[in-house]
């Protein structure tokens, strides 16, 4: 009779009846008593009041019962542990059994018990385990390290675990050499900059070795490992290739793509020119199209992979397009990554063939995979110019069966061939018009309405087709509105004495009529363009487009790099790095392929002139050729008053200039008809400010982003150095470096613009974007005489706090706007916290305790000061410059602890627990805020403040 019998079991008081098998003295009797035990614990039932029972039953010779025993120890331990407890001494007692099987199991089972009290108990054990005479128990032991690593890390690094590790790679037996590999691997995951597997020539040599007779499994961790390897030359580098090309012929498809893997990376040190290099390339098509022979989902990881290869070098399967065909019965996910692989490898020599099967599948009866196919006829054009004809007539072939989902796939493709060949197959925009009323999906009606617009004057009716899409505006995806906007605001410019009312219609329904911020956007830029400057509409709207490639689909070649060292794993089928789906992946590193130096494959950035600029913070703010970038978001009023900035209250708000000069109230003055409802909103000025900083603040220690300040004259606040924040070469000649600085209890931002241009530049205005803190010019930017070329001036300009808010990131992030008479330049910049500290942020004690209680433990962050070496007093003093206040001092055992205080401008309360121990450079800082966002950036300051 089979096991099964032990599952069907449903007798009451069953717990007690075991009791008393387990305790039997007939041998048998407690073998079955345990296998019973062990059914209802798989079953899901609790077992653990049996634990003591179970745990006497491990003194046995029998190995069948002895698993059994330690496979319910390792189910129950965690929820037992001082039980557990018990079981340690049959543990140290098995592993010096005569049986090697006892011993591995022994030391196995003590690896899976993830239990904190026994963990010191088995080290010894463990030891002994390690440097075992028998391979399988040495074998065991070394993937035990790995799981007593996962455990308690610094216990194996203190009981010099890892060395032994180190040293089984140089282990007789193949097998326990792959499992010292892997065990190492997977330590150094979690430890990225440990240097563990200290790989070189000699440790590659025992590895290459123990390939040839390990296990499949043990070959995919060695060729795992291989692959981090970066070889001295490329004659080591063949070497290795040499030596592991025999494992391309595995019967295991993981093992063929972890081969492959090593041999993508190496490939890269070889020349191009050398015999090896095109031999290697022959030798890798066949087990690649060998693995296309497997079940369909196996078919679906290699498919995944090819795609990544062939996008690095297509060269491997040029010869191979018929693999690629589609069979009538692949499931569906393997039929459309065939076909985005045939693309991959469509060239003038086999384009012939590919459409003739693109064609047939698109009389297929699967939706899905026809309209892939369809598009793919549109790829081919466009990556193959010599066969662009042979495909626009194929697609007016299926056009012509009138099957709707195959037309409107085709007119989408079509767009894409007239923006890769302008001015050659126009001619068919006659039978694309016909199919107009069938159109229904938002891609297809898009794609139609850019062709009429952009063919408008070759189109006798465009205004009657673009006015029919019109009449159900509303009804329209998103997408469709904005092209449409697009396609009748150009149809106005190459036809604008009948097309007048059109473009009024449309422009209302955009921005009147539309809660959509995209299309009311479009619509107010256009209207503007239109009112102001049709010469200047027409050169934008109108504009020659830059011609479309087939690598838009193509993977970004930093990121595929990563993945091509990453083959064979999970990151290889999903085509995202594993930091993007790895959770808590600390230990994920990004790999790269090394190029070796002849061959011309740099893998540094090309941009080499813009060196000297590479440490500035990255851009936030669209770049120059955005023509209006976020100043449409921006507060454009005109400014209140042209004098000098406000000395007794700098808390008004002056309003900003309006960088685009003119305001936005000029779009109603234009020749087309205006809309009174337009002037809302854009125009207005802003609702009325505070007076003054004092003004008294309201439960500000919640929100983050209320509003609100206090005024202090307190000086003394650490001053950062200027550093550069918009260079010359990306300003036309215009450098500006600045720094934040607090004086009096006012913010200021002090610049130097310097003129490193040919011309004269003047009419300098500056604007904030919306920002954390409400940061804010108080006044506008005082320079007064225009600055000469090679001519620097000094600016200082007050700020506010109490402009418009939106949070950042990071937080001290502020997006700035330059004008002058030459063009408006972008840049951002991050300002200390510090600025934002009040001079009265000094608590009370007793409030300071409270305080410190009321706000949770969750809120409280803590972080490490390096290398400091100043006594608490000294600490104090300075930061005391900062706004940064000591409401206490007590020394605790020769540490003193700062108890401190600072209060934001927008009435945040951040509370302080500063730890310096005496003769010791690092300080431990404990923040405890209502708003932990801030901490981070609070840390960053103490950092700054404490070590200038």
């Amino acid at each position: 009779m089979t096991d099964s019998k032990y599952f069907t079991t449903t007798k009451k008081g069953e717990i007690f009846e075991l009791k008393a098998e387990l305790n039997s003295d007939k041998k048998e009797k407690k073998k079955e008593a345990v296998k019973k035990v062990i059914a209802s614990m798989t079953v899901g039932k609790d077992v653990s009041a049996l634990f003591p029972d179970v745990v006497n039953c491990m003194q046995t010779d029998n190995l069948e019962l002895k698993k059994l025993v330690y496979l319910y120890l390792m189910n129950y331990a965690k929820s037992q542990p001082d039980m557990a407890i018990m079981a340690v001494n049959t543990f140290v007692k098995d592993c010096e059994d005569l049986n090697p099987l006892i011993r591995a199991l022994a030391v196995r089972t003590m690896g899976c018990i993830r239990v904190d009290k026994i963990t010191e108990y088995l080290c010894e054990p463990l030891r002994k385990c390690l440097k075992d005479e028998d391979p399988y128990v040495r074998k065991t032991a070394a993937v035990c390290v790995a799981k007593l690593h996962d455990i308690n890390a610094q216990l194996v690094e203190d009981q010099g675990f890892l060395d032994t590790l180190k040293d089984l790679i140089s282990d007789s037996n193949p097998m326990v050499v792959a499992n010292a590999v892997a065990a190492l691997s997977e330590i150094a995951e979690s430890h990225p900059n440990s240097n563990l597997l200290d790989l070189n020539p000699q440790t590659i040599n025992k590895l290459l070795t123990a390939l040839n007779e390990c296990t499949e499994w043990g070959q995919i961790f060695i060729l795992d490992c291989l692959a981090n390897y970066s070889p001295r030359d490329d004659r080591e580098s063949q070497s290795i290739c040499e030596r592991v090309t025999p494992r391309l012929s595995h019967a295991n498809s993981a093992v063929v793509l972890s081969a492959v893997k090593v041999l993508m990376k190496f490939m890269e040190m070889l020349p191009k020119d050398l015999d090896y290099y095109g031999t290697l390339l022959k030798k890798l098509a066949p087990p690649l199209v060998t693995l296309l022979s497997a079940e369909p989902e196996l078919q679906y990881v290699a498919l995944r992979n090819i795609n990544l290869i062939v996008q690095r070098r297509p060269e491997i399967l040029k010869h191979e397009m018929k693999v690629f065909f589609v069979k009538y019965n692949d499931p569906i996910y393997v039929k459309l990554e065939k076909l985005d692989i045939m693309i991959r490898l469509a060239s003038q020599a086999n384009i012939a063939q590919v459409l003739a099967e693109l064609k047939e599948y698109a009389t297929e009866v699967d939706v899905d995979f026809v309209r892939k196919a369809v598009r793919a006829i549109g790829r081919c054009a466009i990556k193959v110019e010599q066969s662009a004809e042979r495909c626009v007539s194929t697609l007016l072939d299926l056009i012509q069966t009138k099957v709707n989902y195959v037309v409107q796939e085709a007119i989408v493709v079509i767009k894409d061939i007239f923006r890769k060949y302008p001015n050659k197959y126009e001619s068919v925009i006659a039978t694309l018009c016909e199919h107009l009323e069938s159109l229904d999906e938002p891609e297809a009606r898009a794609a139609m309405i850019w062709i009429v617009g952009e063919y408008a004057e070759r189109i006798d009716n465009a205004d009657e087709l673009l006015e029919s899409f019109l009449e159900g505006f509303h009804d329209e995806s998103t997408q469709v509105q904005l092209q449409l906007l697009t396609a009748i605001v150009k149809l106005f410019l190459k036809k604008p004495t009948e097309t007048q009312e059109l473009v009024q219609q449309v422009l209302s329904l955009a921005t009147q009529d539309s809660d959509n911020p995209d299309l009311r956007d479009r619509g107010y830029i256009y209207w503007r363009l239109l009112s102001t400057d049709p010469v200047a509409a027409k050169e934008v709207v109108l504009a020659e487009k830059p011609l479309i490639s087939e690598e838009t689909d193509l993977i970004e070649p930093t990121l595929l790099e990563e993945l091509i060292c990453h083959i064979g794993t999970l990151a290889s089928v999903y085509h995202k790095p594993p930091s993007a789906f790895v959770e808590g992946s600390r230990g994920v590193q990004h790999k790269r392929l090394t190029s070796s130096a002849g061959s011309g494959e740099s893998v540094e950035s090309p941009d080499t002139g813009s060196a000297a600029v590479s440490e500035a913070p990255p851009t936030v703010i669209p770049s120059q050729g955005d023509l209006l970038g976020d100043l449409l978001n921006l507060d454009l009023t005109p400014p209140t008053s042209t004098g000098p900035p406000p000395t007794t209250a700098p808390g008004m708000q002056l309003g900003a200039m309006d960088l685009l000069g003119g305001g936005l109230d000029s779009l109603l003055g234009g020749d087309i008809g205006g809309s009174p409802a337009m002037g809302t909103g854009f125009g207005a000025p802003p609702a009325a400010m505070p007076a003054s900083f004092n003004a008294p603040i309201s439960g500000g220690l919640d929100d983050l982003f209320d509003l609100g300040g206090g005024g202090g004259l307190t000086m003394g606040t650490y001053i950062p150095p200027k550093s550069v924040w918009l260079p010359a070469m990306k300003a036309k000649g215009l450098e500006i470096s600045g720094t934040f600085v607090r004086r009096s209890g006012v913010i200021q931002m002090e610049m130097t613009l310097n003129n490193k241009a040919m011309s004269v530049m003047s009419d300098f205005a500056i604007q904030f974007n919306r920002n954390s803190f409400g940061l804010a010019p108080a006044g506008p930017l005082q320079i007064l005489t225009p600055i000469s070329p090679n001519q620097s001036i000094e600016a200082a300009l007050p700020l506010s706090t109490v402009g418009p808010v939106m949070k950042m990131e990071p937080l001290n992030n502020l997006q700035v706007a330059v004008k002058n008479n030459i063009d408006v330049f972008y840049f951002s910049c991050q300002y200390p916290i510090s600025m934002l500290f009040l001079e009265d942020g000094k608590m009370e004690r007793q409030v300071f305790l409270a305080t410190w209680k009321d706000i949770p433990n969750e809120n409280e962050s803590q972080f490490q000061i390096k290398d400091c070496h100043l006594n608490s007093d000294a600490a104090s003093n300075k930061l005391q410059g900062s706004n940064i206040f000591t409401i206490a001092k007590r020394t605790v055992e020769g540490q003193d602890m700062l108890y401190q205080s600072m209060k934001l401008t927008n009435g945040i309360w951040v509370l302080a627990e500063l730890r310096v121990q005496a003769g010791n450079p690092n300080y431990t800082i404990s923040l405890k805020c209502r708003a932990p966002e801030v901490s981070q950036c609070v840390f960053q300051n103490y950092e700054t403040v404490l070590k200038n």
